[in-house]
């Protein structure tokens, strides 16, 4: 298959090398001084915790043609890129279209591309971009699937996948656990802006881990009474004294351990316009189906001068 992987970030990097690793054939999309330094000296990533660095020589382009035909395009950019890409994809031919990363509009970005098959993921990644290299922790599991009702791409995502390191989760209905990773991360992101990036600064206080607990099951709330279904299945009871307790487990650890930084606060840090977005539209989804979320909104108001 002919791959292309369109847009350069910390998730876009580890897609394209993962993949490329694998045999496939795979070209990146990326621009500027990134662009060059890929081309220059190959893609650099630094494993966080297996300390080694892979170089892979993965061929470059820095713009989409309307000419040029790929078996399947990933589209990885920031929540608030992505309208910025759909002319471009609309003049293209590819039919395949996989939007990676976080979106609480899956349904009406579907819509703006009638002509194409679109599918959605959500990757295990994270890290952060130096001037010269990507220094990560990658999990080398993605949650792939298209929206509820859509015709299953369960074989196209197989082939896609075959002979890689992934574990592949097959998900038919990406909408709702696109809203359900909005819902969790949200909170999380609100500590990021609490303390100003240092999540360490949390470390102990148990109270206002479970205050970002309370806000998560808000949202699943607010979720599952909208008639969604509430993804992963593991977080289906997300009311039962077990979830709460594995989730505050996950927080302290986060915030105990360079865990944090690589998970949570790089992204929320570096990507303040995307949480902004975020935020904004997971609430308009709250207010729109009646939905009371006020641990969420005083979360919300402590983040301070970050959110937009």
């Amino acid at each position: 298959m002919k791959i292309l992987v369109y847009g350069a970030g910390v998730l876009g990097c580890n897609l394209a090398r993962n993949l490329f690793r694998a045999g496939k054939d795979v070209t990146l999309l990326a621009r500027g001084k990134w662009a060059e330094e890929i081309r220059r000296n190959g893609l650099q990533i630094k494993d966080k915790f297996l300390l080694r660095t892979s170089v892979s020589r993965i061929p470059v382009v820095t713009e989409l043609k309307p000419e040029e035909i790929y078996d399947v395009i990933f589209v990885v950019l920031r929540y608030t890129q992505l309208d910025s890409a759909l002319d471009t994809l609309r003049a293209n031919q590819t039919k395949n279209i996989v939007f990676v990363g976080n979106n609480v509009q899956a349904r009406a970005l579907a819509a703006a591309l009638p002509e194409k098959n679109i599918l959605f993921a959500f990757a295990l990644s994270a890290g952060h971009r130096e001037p010269d290299r990507v220094v990560s922790i990658d999990l080398k599991k993605i949650t792939i699937g298209q929206l509820r009702g859509a015709v299953s791409n369960a074989e196209l995502i197989g082939e896609i996948f075959g002979g890689t390191k992934y574990k592949v989760v097959y998900e038919p209905n990406m909408e709702d656990y696109l809203l359900c990773h909005a819902a969790f991360v949200m909170p999380a992101a609100f500590a990021c802006y609490k303390t100003d990036g240092d999540l360490k600064k949390l470390r102990g206080d148990t109270a206002y881990l479970n205050r970002l607990l309370d806000a998560n099951i808000e949202g699943y709330r607010a979720i599952r009474n909208a008639g969604h279904d509430i993804l992963p299945k593991t977080d289906a009871d997300f009311e039962s004294e077990k979830y709460r307790k594995t989730c505050l487990r996950f927080f302290k650890l986060m915030c105990a351990t360079s865990l944090g930084k690589l998970c949570a606060s790089d992204h929320a840090m570096n990507a303040i316009d995307e949480m902004s977005a975020l935020n904004r539209d997971i609430k308009q989804f709250f207010d729109e189906n009646g939905a009371a979320y006020p641990v969420w909104q005083a979360l919300e108001a402590e983040a301070g001068r970050y959110l937009r």
